[in-house]
């Protein structure tokens, strides 16, 4: 053996040592879990769900309107099946913890009863999209917005994975929010709960909780967070827990870059939330929360300013 091999062969032995350790700690000697969830699968599948949903813009199909559901049954019969397929995965991954099989068909049940809600996800998406149209003079044509804006890429695959969250498959969901989440930027989880015509613009550091509530026509700026504060004063409160911990945003809000809203605070309809304010409290509605504005320094401050930062850049 080369010593390239003995280096190799020596890796192979220290992780197989580290992957039992944690193994035997984690799973009390059971043997592995059976495979998990694939993303390279389910990114697959949103794209041919997404394709059926707008087959034309993302689906590519240019062919007569006749055979145009010809077409979407076909990317809805590829996209179901990949999903099928990691929502079975996902089941057995969830065996080990209930003493309850569960029935064989529950697979494709999930992805029957999902496929029920496409017709409502399509028109979720279309109102998002309109919402960007008319809220942004930057938009030429609400195409380019639900191909280009990293908030409408992001709210759509929201709009698919909330209803696999719902439909018993969190695992399956929250793979698909990360898949947003690396393509955009945006980090909403399926969980959250959003209302019609949702806009964020850019969009850039958006992380939205999973107990998060959000009316109809909220608009968000890049790096806002709706997020949760620590359960300090709760006992008992592990980090499996679910209880409502994010905030609510009635409708007709507006968040502008850069703020922080935690904990379960409820931002009444109609307020506008200004940039980098950080809001721990509740707030009623038609409010405007701001922070102190910036001040201009007069002449000497100014250059009493510029001479220091220019002494500290040596």
């Amino acid at each position: 053996m080369t010593n390239a091999g003995a280096w190799q062969s020596d890796a192979v032995a220290a992780l197989r040592v580290a992957r039992t350790a944690y193994r035997t700690d984690l799973r009390r000697g059971r043997t592995p879990a059976p495979l998990f969830p694939s993303a390279t699968r389910l990114a697959g599948a949103v794209e041919h769900l997404s394709g059926a949903l707008y087959p034309r813009r993302i689906g590519d199909y240019a062919g007569p309107e006749a055979q145009e559901d010809g077409f979407v049954a076909d990317r809805l019969a590829l996209g179901l099946d990949l999903l099928r397929g990691e929502i079975a995965k996902e089941l057995a991954y969830w065996q080990d913890e209930t003493e309850t099989p569960f029935d064989p068909e529950q697979p494709d049940l999930i992805a029957r009863l999902f496929a029920a809600t496409l017709g409502d996800i399509r028109r979720a998406v279309d109102a998002d999209v309109e919402a960007a149209f008319l809220g942004d003079p930057a938009a030429r044509s609400v195409d380019e917005i639900l191909i280009c804006y990293p908030g409408a890429i992001a709210v759509r695959y929201h709009r698919i994975a909330h209803q696999l969250h719902a439909l018993g498959a969190p695992i399956v969901a929250r793979i698909i929010s990360e898949i947003a989440n690396s393509r955009t930027g945006i980090d909403i989880h399926p969980g959250a709960t959003i209302g019609e015509s949702f806009f964020i613009d850019h969009g850039t550091g958006v992380v939205i909780g999973e107990t998060a509530i959000i009316g109809a026509r909220v608009k968000l700026y890049q790096h806002v967070t709706l997020g949760a504060r620590s359960p300090l004063g709760l006992t008992h409160v592990t980090p499996r827990d679910r209880y409502a911990r994010h905030p609510v945003l009635e409708d007709d809000v507006t968040v502008y870059a850069g703020a922080t809203i935690l904990g379960r605070v409820t931002i009444g309809a109609g307020t506008t939330i200004g940039g980098n304010v950080w809001l721990l409290d509740d707030v009623p509605p038609g409010s405007v929360v701001t922070q102190p504005a910036a001040t201009v320094a007069d002449a000497k401050v100014a250059e009493d300013l510029r001479l220091s930062l220019a002494g500290r850049s040596h």
